[in-house]
């Protein structure tokens, strides 16, 4: 490794490592604010709570290091510009290519750590985090509680059990109707209550199950005295169940999402869905050959429908009259040919979304690698900028480049675009005008101007000029070179 690359990647770290955590700490900062409250408050303990933390960060990561990359490089090489080192490495005879090299090396490098990041960390770490967001909702008693059934209600330090048995029971309002509780909490005591109706509800610290009954009877009797029973009819009731919220469990689950799976597991599952439309479609047509026979009184399928009976064999055609029948036939045809088209666009929306899913996969690594073609040429070409132009144009490009993966993915989500084209434009549309950029970077180089915030309003305005008013501003310079 030569002087120069050495001394061009020391420039390009110190900012990227600096834009990398920054972009990060906020991003993570804004996930942890709207996910902290359903974490902290629920007696959770702080292994958990951490670990949910610690999972919630590679999402961050995927996303804040491509985006990293473009401030990092128009600050660097605004820097260099700016203190003339590019002139001087272009009079000493160092050729713009040569200064383009390194930064793209260290752009790929960005780009295979992006994608294997993206294929084998991500996935695990979001099906994790799912398992264990689903194991902190079932914390919560109300989830646990089953209609028309014996729920085994336990705390955490033994008390209990509890068995509690409701007909019905409203998830929205917390509402049961016909609630039996069999109270095992004290020992050589048996208490029974019966209650017309009553209401779920949990402490402020989510650790105890609070029962509000109404309209019911307790019976309550001692194991070690025979023949005492007292009985207490109440209007309202309080029952609180202590520690019941303080018992976590595993709800893990082997199930998962496109965004939970490699790209090997994702062309795996894209080869499953398919072979499972073929199937479906091959059904469908077998099916319409059928009907069709069976309507025409032909085939194995009308013998079957004239041995069945006369129900069915009404369904057939009389031979030679040309004429189809006017019965079930032609609903049973219709219902299945429904069904078959509804799971054949079931399972060809999922094979789009697998789709989607590996080719963003890949666009979001290649990302680094077109950052760096649009920001050194920027970066050399309007070097005063300073920090406003940094912001400013690494906010413009990765706002149009999320917009466009965001937009190409519900478009192919929806069958209407192929997910190859729809994810892959906006990378093609930068990459093309990046690649104009670099290679007109010798004369921007040579030229040596200075290309502030002023300048590049002035060219904005001129191009947004061409655009609308072409035959105008072309007659004006003509003029003015006539001159």
């Amino acid at each position: 490794m030569t002087i120069l690359t050495r001394y061009l990647l020391r420039s390009l770290t110190g900012p990227f490592l600096f834009s990398f955590t920054l972009l990060t700490g906020l991003l993570f900062v804004n996930t942890v604010a709207r996910q902290l409250e359903d974490w902290v408050g629920k007696g959770l303990p702080r292994e958990i709570i951490l670990e949910a933390l610690v999972l919630s960060l590679p999402h961050t990561v995927a996303v804040t290091l491509p985006m990293a990359v473009l401030p990092a490089v128009l600050y660097a090489f605004g820097e260099l510009a700016t203190h003339s080192e590019i002139v001087a490495m272009s009079s000493s005879g160092v050729r713009p290519r040569r200064i383009f090299l390194p930064v793209l090396l260290f752009g790929a490098a960005l780009t295979a750590t992006t994608f294997y990041f993206n294929d084998q960390v991500l996935p695990e770490a979001n099906h994790r985090l799912k398992n264990l967001r689903n194991s902190i909702r079932q914390k919560s008693p109300t989830f646990q509680l089953r209609e028309q059934a014996v729920n085994r209600i336990e705390a955490e330090d033994g008390l209990g059990p509890w068995f509690l048995v409701a007909q019905t029971i409203d998830q929205d309002s917390s509402v049961m109707t016909g609630v039996t509780i069999h109270d095992m909490s004290r020992q050589g005591i048996r208490r029974t209550t019966y209650a017309e109706r009553g209401q779920v509800a949990l402490s402020p610290s989510f650790t105890d199950l609070h029962l509000r009954l109404y309209d019911g009877r307790t019976y309550e009797v001692e194991s070690g005295e025979r023949g005492t029973l007292e009985a207490v009819r109440f209007d309202r009731q309080l029952q609180v169940l202590r520690g019941i919220g303080n018992i976590f469990q595993d709800a893990s689950s082997d199930q998962r999402s496109d965004r939970e799976m490699s790209v090997a597991m994702l062309i795996e599952s894209a080869r499953e869905r398919s072979e499972e439309l073929d199937a479906v479609r091959a059904d469908g047509a077998a099916g319409a050959i059928h009907a069709v026979q069976r309507a025409l009184g032909r085939g194995a399928s009308a013998d079957s429908a004239r041995a069945a009976g006369p129900s069915l064999a009404k369904s057939l055609a009389v031979p030679g009259s040309g004429v189809l029948p006017t019965d079930d036939l032609a609903r049973t045809l219709a219902s299945a040919a429904r069904t078959n088209a509804a799971r054949a666009g079931a399972l060809s929306r999922q094979i789009n979304q697998y789709k989607v899913e590996i080719n963003k996969k890949m666009v979001i690594a290649t990302a680094c690698l077109v950052f760096v073609l649009v920001g050194v040429p920027v970066g050399i070409r309007f070097p005063r900028g300073g920090v406003s132009m940094v912001v400013a144009v690494s906010a413009v490009v990765i706002s149009v480049y999320q917009w466009g993966l965001t937009s190409g993915e519900k478009w192919a989500d929806r069958n209407l675009v192929d997910p190859a084209l729809s994810m892959w434009a906006p990378s093609i549309v930068w990459f093309a005008l990046g690649t104009l950029m670099v290679a007109r970077l010798g004369s921007w180089i040579a030229s040596a101007r200075g290309g502030g915030r002023q300048e590049m309003a002035n060219l904005l305005r001129r191009l947004a000029a061409w655009r609308i008013f072409p035959r105008r501003l072309r007659r004006r310079e003509g003029m003015e070179t006539a001159r």
